[in-house]
């Protein structure tokens, strides 16, 4: 007989056809065997139960692996799916993927999932792990998948099987008397699953589409030991208490209305955030050599069409009409910032040209989708377009990259970088793809930075360098981003007076530093859980007299920190000291200048700091002094 070779870790064996991965592995790599949940087949992610049938590679991948931890989470939802249809034989299977640290399933049910239904869910999915079933895979054809799934009511995946490409194989998978459409892969039994918790239940609608029905969404996590489920829970109980919502409604910072979905409203003292944060923006910008633009919110299809945005962006789009003409409201600030330059005639000796705004636009989002500040419909882009000579690229690229690494320097922020080349719908060729790409690679190299190729994630119409920063809990937000353009100054017909006196096309960078004003907010908000630094805090002091005797006092070095320009506060409230300390601390407030006879016959003020407590007596001028320095350098650190 025949019989195939196999390599596993570098160890090679030959075996009669039909052995299954798992068997290979437990006999090529023993000690591997154990910790497996899937595997590779020749750089493909298949069950441990495939059979062999022809000479391959194989990689066992565990826990450690995303596939892995796919494949676990992914089989908890069946798990889950199994569960619930035990205990409630009514319901309709919908869909149930793993998710970056977990996995959900949706459900179409008469009633609402309450919390006691989670545990009654929990519960019996520890008799099912603990019976330890087999995932059993089988293959169907079409019409009979089809069949089957419509003599069992579940439509959800009758319409998924529809759906499919006609050669698409239909895959099913079964553990006890429980089936489900399901591509794969799965851990080799239920009893693999040693950890996991059911967290929160939402509303879904079918197929992400707000005209379709509203599902049941089960949310759930797993992990491969109870002590790692319990880090991870004790995080998101951390990350519940830093949630931007909660602590923008406890500071007052800003406000999400029925009347504007999408659109949020920010309050006096979230403006003072937002514009201490803009202002450092500017600053910033005007070192590195920037000049500010406003362009308009509205602007006309024509533009939008030469673009490319009609034909790459449009569902994303709100538009209006005037004067019988159709117009756009701006998704994007580019076109708006290339008609500033197409204004007039440029020299080289002009370039690179940097122009930078704080432009608002507009992006229709999914209602689903929509989450504080981090998923708006209208947000605040700290743009900046730069037009330059081709052989400026590198060092206008490694320049924004030193303006980025300074800004998240200021916050505390590490951050990871992707370099995202050329997706499905890109305009251009790709020879002017591989330029631009070529380009952005040559700036990180010679910048000595660490990077990950993301494929087929630029914009339509250019590669991109984005930045992922991590805040205090390790996780991760895209926020700036640099994108090289060869096509829209094609597009638009840009050009400059070369040294030969001759037209010629500039080159276009499209970057931001923090992303969206509004998100990057909602990030320091929770990497600081609302104890900003000094400079960023909408109330910098808040001045405590002990009794009314001293309120004249309190108010006068209210006076001189005003005039300092240091944002302060008298508490006049009748209340003890200890009570409005505890207020102050409860609202993040930095310091606190508690003012009583003795701090009045000395011309001082006691002061706390709202992390080192009591840091004693100080004269006003020095106190002004000390903080004026530490709000002037931007002092931070850390989130708390």
């Amino acid at each position: 007989m025949v019989k195939v070779k196999v390599s596993c870790a570098h160890q090679e064996g030959e075996f009669i056809p039909g052995i299954t991965v798992l068997e290979a592995i437990t006999q090529l790599c023993p000690d591997q065997a154990k910790e497996a949940l899937v595997a590779e087949i020749n750089g493909e992610v298949k069950d441990l139960t495939t059979k062999i049938n022809n000479d391959c590679q194989i990689k066992p991948l565990t826990w450690n692996d995303e596939a892995g931890r796919r494949a676990l989470r992914h089989s908890a939802a069946h798990v889950m799916a199994q569960a619930v249809k035990q205990l409630f034989p009514e319901a309709k299977l919908a869909i149930g993927p793993a998710i970056e640290d977990g996995f959900y399933y949706d459900f179409a049910v008469d009633n609402p999932f309450t919390p006691e239904d989670l545990e009654k869910i929990s519960t019996c999915m520890e008799q099912i792990i603990d019976q330890d079933l087999a995932f059993i895979r089988q293959e169907m054809a079409r019409d009979e998948a089809r069949a089957y799934f419509v003599a069992k009511g579940e439509q959800y995946k009758v319409e998924l099987i529809d759906d499919l490409p006609p050669d698409a194989t239909i895959s099913l998978y079964q553990q006890g008397d429980f089936v489900d459409l399901c591509a794969g892969p799965h851990i080799p039994s239920t009893g693999y699953i040693k950890a996991f918790k059911l967290l929160s239940v939402a509303g879904a609608y079918w197929r992400g589409d707000e005209k379709r029905e509203m599902l049941q969404r089960i949310y759930g996590t797993a992990f491969a030991n109870k002590s790692d489920l319990e880090a991870h829970l004790r995080l998101l109980e951390e990350a519940a208490r830093r949630d931007h919502r909660k602590i923008g409604r406890e500071l007052d910072l800003f406000s999400l209305q029925e009347e504007g979905p999408g659109f949020p409203f920010f309050h006096p003292k979230g403006m003072i955030l937002r514009n201490e944060l803009e202002a450092f923006w500017r600053e910033e910008h005007r070192r590195a050599g920037y000049q500010e633009i406003r362009t308009p919110t509205i602007l006309s299809q024509e533009l939008w069409q030469k673009s490319g945005h009609w034909d790459h962006y449009r569902e994303n789009m709100y538009f209006t009409e005037i004067d019988n003409r159709g117009f756009a409201i701006k998704p994007m600030n580019c076109p708006g910032g290339i008609l500033v330059y197409k204004s007039r005639s440029h020299s080289y000796r002009e370039l690179p040209l940097r122009l930078a705004e704080m432009g608002l636009v507009h992006r229709h989002e999914r209602a689903g989708a929509l989450h504080g500040l981090m998923r708006v419909r209208c947000f605040t882009q700290d743009d900046a377009h730069i037009f330059m000579l081709p052989s400026q690229i590198t060092e206008e690229i490694k320049g924004v990259i030193d303006l980025i690494a300074r800004i998240y320097q200021v916050f505390g922020f590490n951050y990871q970088v992707e370099l995202s080349t050329k997706p499905e719908n890109a305009m251009g060729s790709d020879d002017i793809w591989e330029e631009a790409t070529a380009s952005l690679k040559k700036a990180l190299e010679e910048k000595g930075m660490e990077y990950k190729i993301n494929e087929g994630d630029g914009a339509f119409y250019g590669p991109k360098i984005d930045f992922h920063l991590q805040d205090c809990l390790g996780r991760t937000w895209q926020c700036g981003t640099i994108q090289l353009d060869f096509l829209m100054p094609e597009c638009f017909e840009l050009d400059y007076i070369g040294e030969d006196g001759e037209k010629h096309r500039p080159v276009m960078i499209h970057r931001t530093c923090l992303g969206s004003i509004e998100r990057f907010i909602g990030i320091l908000i929770e990497h600081y859980a609302g104890a900003f630094p000094t400079w960023l805090a909408p109330v910098q002091v808040r001045i405590l007299p002990i009794t009314d005797h001293q309120s004249g006092y309190a108010k006068e070095v209210a006076v001189k920190l005003d005039q300092a320009r240091i944002r302060a506060e008298v508490d006049g409230r009748n209340e003890k000291v200890g009570y409005k300390i505890r207020d102050a601390q409860l609202q993040k407030i930095p310091y606190m200048l508690i003012v009583g006879a003795k701090e009045i016959d000395n011309g001082t003020v006691a002061v706390r700091h709202r992390d080192q407590g009591d840091l004693g007596a100080l004269t006003v001028d020095r106190f002004i002094q000390e903080i004026g320095r530490e709000i002037s350098e931007h002092r931070t650190g850390r989130g708390n």
